[in-house]
């Protein structure tokens, strides 16, 4: 068993952050005052560097397996391409969402609505709710409501997250940010028009699904956003910032919720869409949240070692704002590492699966974690 020692110092999160939702076991909090460490059931690995992958780089396998393994893992690469997998996903996401918000009356708050909707994005939250569903047995049809409903919402999230009361940002992917264009007020409930018919896309087009999953969808999907989940990580957030001493424990509260309880819903949604068993709906919730956490601890190293212009929005806002980062706290050498073991633990839960139907799942694990914007 290796330990990864991430800090000296311990800080308790402060009873007011704590959450009534189902905790995470990513970092297995201690009781007491300690040395922070998060353990591994197998050995530590040679990371792999970041600098020499790309986004097309399909299915990266750290070097740990034995012979029979690499050799299983050379014939899955040789039929699953990834970047070719992204680029159909991407499009069918694309298609799916210009058909659900028209150009319709009223015009100007359709207009922002789509501005910042198809502004183009990875889709990596759709991706992951069809291969989820995939992966259990569905179909990508079944899923797309769905896959367009996470991702009307995590675009709601970030025309929220720029305006000026929040991080008063003018830049999103390489597009002047929706309150720029067409002011604050439309800004605001534009993303509260995606935020309401998200939920009616799923009610309402989810086809082939009985009405008790449907139902449960819809139930999953609101705790991921709400006062549980995304906002909570997102106020916290907003009044962390200026504190001087916030720990490891209070960080991964923000970027769990914040961050990887919309990326768990995407996940769970695909699942249960899918026909998964409880069971199987558990492992991609843990998978979910690894990943998760995975996409922040990424988004805060490349915060501070990219440009604006290779992000697509602006680069070192977090430092400006003395927001914390994992960065911030345990240097971007052991951000790295972090990053590395979130992603082989979040692989882990995909062993008991299909490979071959797991391959997108892997991949994209893999992309949020060689990620260069």
């Amino acid at each position: 068993m290796s330990t990864v020692n991430l800090s000296t110092n311990w800080v308790q999160t402060h009873s007011m952050y704590k959450s009534r939702s189902t905790p995470t076991n990513i970092l297995h909090p201690p009781k007491t005052k300690r040395p922070f460490s998060i353990f591994f059931p197998r050995p530590r690995t040679q990371l792999i560097s970041y600098s020499s992958l790309s986004v097309s780089s399909i299915l990266i396998k750290e070097q740990t397996d034995t012979p029979q393994e690499e050799n299983k893992q050379t014939q899955l690469e040789s039929t699953f391409n990834f970047k070719t997998y992204m680029v159909e996903k991407a499009n069918s996401v694309n298609q799916a969402l210009n058909a659900a918000v028209s150009l319709r009356d009223p015009l100007k708050i359709h207009e922002s609505m789509r501005y910042s909707l198809l502004a183009g994005g990875k889709r990596v939250r759709p991706m992951l709710c069809i291969a989820a569903c995939e992966l259990v047995g569905g179909q990508e049809s079944t899923a797309m409501p769905a896959a367009c409903a996470v991702e009307m919402i995590h675009t709601m999230s970030l025309m929220h997250d720029d305006l000026p009361c929040m991080d008063n940002d003018d830049l999103r992917r390489g597009k002047p940010t929706n309150h720029k264009v067409f002011g604050e007020d439309v800004a605001v409930l534009a993303g509260d028009a995606l935020l309401a018919f998200s939920f009616e896309h799923v009610a309402t087009e989810t086809k082939a699904v009985s009405s008790e999953r449907i139902v449960r969808v819809i139930g999953e999907l609101a705790k991921c956003i709400g006062a549980e989940g995304l906002v909570a990580g997102q106020v916290v957030d907003i009044c962390s910032e200026g504190i001087s001493d916030v720990g490891l424990e209070h960080l991964e509260f923000i970027h769990v919720h914040k961050t990887a309880a919309l990326l768990e819903g995407s996940v769970v949604l695909g699942a249960i869409l899918g026909g998964a068993n409880d069971e199987e709906v558990e492992k991609l919730r843990k998978f979910a949240r690894c990943i998760g956490l995975l996409f922040q601890v990424v988004d805060d190293i490349l915060d501070v070692t990219k440009s604006s212009q290779e992000l697509g929005k602006t680069a070192g806002k977090d430092l400006v704002a003395d927001k914390t980062t994992y960065p911030k706290l345990i240097g971007i050498e052991k951000s790295r590492e972090f990053a590395a073991k979130l992603n082989k633990e979040a692989q882990d839960q995909l062993s008991g699966f299909d490979q071959k139907k797991a391959a997108p799942l892997i991949a994209l694990a893999n992309y949020i974690a060689y990620r260069d914007n």
